[in-house]
Protein backbone atom coordinates (compact mmCIF):
# COMPACT_ATOMS: atom_id res chain seq x y z
CA UNK A 1 0.00 0.00 0.00
CA UNK A 2 1.18 3.13 -0.89
CA UNK A 3 1.89 5.85 2.27
CA UNK A 4 0.16 8.70 2.61
CA UNK A 5 -3.42 8.51 0.69
CA UNK A 6 -5.44 6.44 2.87
CA UNK A 7 -7.53 8.70 5.43
CA UNK A 8 -6.92 8.13 8.98
CA UNK A 9 -8.96 5.56 10.84
CA UNK A 10 -10.02 6.95 14.43
CA UNK A 11 -12.88 6.41 16.98
CA UNK A 12 -15.99 8.10 15.89
CA UNK A 13 -19.18 9.68 17.77
CA UNK A 14 -22.09 8.73 16.48
CA UNK A 15 -25.16 10.59 17.58
CA UNK A 16 -28.95 9.68 16.62
CA UNK A 17 -31.99 11.81 16.41
CA UNK A 18 -33.41 10.03 19.47
CA UNK A 19 -30.29 11.52 21.57
CA UNK A 20 -28.78 7.85 21.49
CA UNK A 21 -24.63 8.33 21.38
CA UNK A 22 -21.82 5.53 20.68
CA UNK A 23 -18.66 4.93 19.24
CA UNK A 24 -17.22 3.28 16.61
CA UNK A 25 -14.47 3.72 13.59
CA UNK A 26 -14.56 5.77 10.89
CA UNK A 27 -13.06 8.51 9.11
CA UNK A 28 -15.08 11.27 10.07
CA UNK A 29 -14.48 12.96 13.44
CA UNK A 30 -18.76 12.98 13.98
CA UNK A 31 -22.04 11.49 12.18
CA UNK A 32 -25.19 12.29 12.97
CA UNK A 33 -27.67 10.20 11.57
CA UNK A 34 -31.41 9.70 11.68
CA UNK A 35 -32.43 5.99 13.52
CA UNK A 36 -30.13 3.40 15.19
CA UNK A 37 -30.54 0.24 16.93
CA UNK A 38 -32.10 1.71 20.23
CA UNK A 39 -35.03 3.66 18.24
CA UNK A 40 -35.77 1.41 15.21
CA UNK A 41 -38.88 -0.34 15.78
CA UNK A 42 -37.26 -3.66 15.09
CA UNK A 43 -34.61 -4.02 17.39
CA UNK A 44 -36.79 -1.87 20.31
CA UNK A 45 -39.49 -4.37 20.33
CA UNK A 46 -42.20 -1.86 19.38
CA UNK A 47 -42.45 -2.75 16.34
CA UNK A 48 -46.63 -2.99 15.34
CA UNK A 49 -47.68 -6.33 14.66
CA UNK A 50 -51.18 -6.72 12.96
CA UNK A 51 -53.14 -9.11 14.94
CA UNK A 52 -53.70 -12.78 12.69
CA UNK A 53 -56.58 -13.71 14.38
CA UNK A 54 -59.75 -14.86 12.63
CA UNK A 55 -57.50 -14.60 9.30
CA UNK A 56 -58.80 -18.28 8.83
CA UNK A 57 -62.95 -17.20 9.59
CA UNK A 58 -62.79 -14.15 7.11
CA UNK A 59 -61.20 -17.25 4.61
CA UNK A 60 -64.17 -19.00 5.13
CA UNK A 61 -66.75 -16.28 5.07
CA UNK A 62 -65.36 -14.97 1.33
CA UNK A 63 -64.87 -18.29 -0.05
CA UNK A 64 -68.76 -19.88 1.36
CA UNK A 65 -66.99 -22.28 3.38
CA UNK A 66 -69.09 -24.02 6.33
CA UNK A 67 -67.29 -25.37 8.83
CA UNK A 68 -68.36 -28.10 11.25
CA UNK A 69 -68.16 -27.43 14.71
Amino acid sequence: MKKGIHPQYKDTKFICACGNEFTAQSTLDEVHIEICSKCHPFYSGKQGNKKMTGNVEKFNKKYGIKQEK
